[in-house]
């Protein structure tokens, strides 16, 4: 029988960077810089976050097409593969 053996490696992403945004958000909060320079770092690093997040999304997107590619690809050779060994047999 299998076992799970935890979470998958998205959930364990997933949970860092929301710890780290939330240690980042109330480091922030108490952080002594006014509320305007607060409010203006905080636009800054949401937006590099937003940049970072569309990045990586767009690799993502990438590598799952390269993936899907690849397993085309090696169906069909396996298909061909089949159908020449079928085609001796019957020779």
């Amino acid at each position: 029988m299998a076992r799970d053996e935890g979470a998958g490696a998205g959930s364990v992403l997933l949970a860092f960077l929301l710890g780290a945004v939330s240690g980042a958000a109330v480091a922030l909060l108490y952080a002594p810089a006014p509320g305007r320079e607060t409010r203006e770092f905080l636009g800054d690093k949401a937006r590099e976050g937003r940049e970072r997040a569309t990045a990586a999304a767009e690799k993502g997107r990438q590598v799952i097409n390269e993936g899907r590619e690849t397993l085309a690809t090696a169906i069909e050779r396996g298909r061909e593969a089949y159908q020449q060994t079928r085609s001796r047999e019957t020779t």
